[in-house]
């Protein structure tokens, strides 16, 4: 049985996003276990790509350094291997379509499950065009995550009701990115979310205050920063996984309520 659901189980979540290779992956196999450690309920793990085209301009340079680093999906995957011999929050994929085809779908996935990930994100791939991956990802029990974002409107409803692992609730309209205020209705989305599915629903894009988190989280069931923790890389570099994980206990705890 798919784990994601393990994320939800101890009140709400904290989702931290990390691209793998920047600046290298023992860089980001350090982030990773400091965040887990600081309280980390599923880590997202960026795949780069050419043209992240959901990612704002931080998460883009992420994508750029480590694409000039060398890293490839092949160097990731034995990451996440080795990862697995100690981590063991659920883990997901976020990455675009190309990424996939290019590898091969069914070789993608298939290496997703042996390696040890519980679910794939496609922020390119809308909702009426999942079935190129869906029985794939059924086969190997990855679940291909759904993204609803404030213009799904009609589709909210039909959306959730097919939702595996969580929903991403996409906090505001435009690419990844902190965001001084988040000023959608996010509420009624949760409700209509919820009318319609048990899946938990997790609010991304714009937050990086433990504010922020610990007011998305009041009303779904986590939260999901990138930027700002991609931010630390870009400033720190290496020296990163410390300020990472002070960070991710500062947002867990705001969510908590401590």
């Amino acid at each position: 049985m798919n784990k994601i659901h393990q994320a939800f189980e101890n009140g709400k979540a904290f989702i931290p996003f990390i691209t793998c290779g920047d600046p290298d992956l023992e860089t980001t196999a350090a982030a990773v276990r400091a965040a887990v450690a600081n309280g980390a309920d599923l880590i997202e793990l960026g795949i780069p790509f050419s043209d992240p085209t959901a990612e704002g301009p931080v998460i883009q340079g992420a994508n750029i350094r480590a694409l000039r680093g060398g890293i490839k999906t092949k160097h990731i995957f034995e990451f996440v291997r080795e990862l697995r011999r100690d981590v063991t929050v659920p883990l997901v994929f976020m990455t675009y379509a190309n990424v996939v085809f290019s590898y091969g779908a069914e070789k993608f996935i298939s290496t997703c499950a042996e390696v040890g990930i519980d679910g794939l994100i496609l922020p390119d791939i809308p909702f009426e065009e999942k079935e190129e991956f869906l029985p794939i990802c059924r086969q190997y029990d990855v679940a291909l995550i759904s993204l609803i974002a404030p213009t799904s409107a009609n589709r909210i409803g039909m959306i959730a009701k097919e939702a595996e692992g969580f929903i991403y609730l996409v906090s505001s309209l435009g690419v990844t990115g902190e965001r001084s205020e988040i000023k959608t209705d996010l509420r009624s989305i949760v409700e209509l979310i919820r009318a319609n599915t048990d899946v938990p629903c997790a609010i991304g894009f714009g937050i990086s205050t433990p504010e922020q988190a610990k007011q998305m989280a009041s009303i779904s069931d986590g939260a999901i920063v990138g930027s700002a923790i991609v931010r630390l890389l870009e400033k720190h570099g290496k020296d990163a996984p410390q300020y990472i994980g002070e960070y991710v206990k500062s947002m867990k705890d705001a969510i908590r309520g401590e």
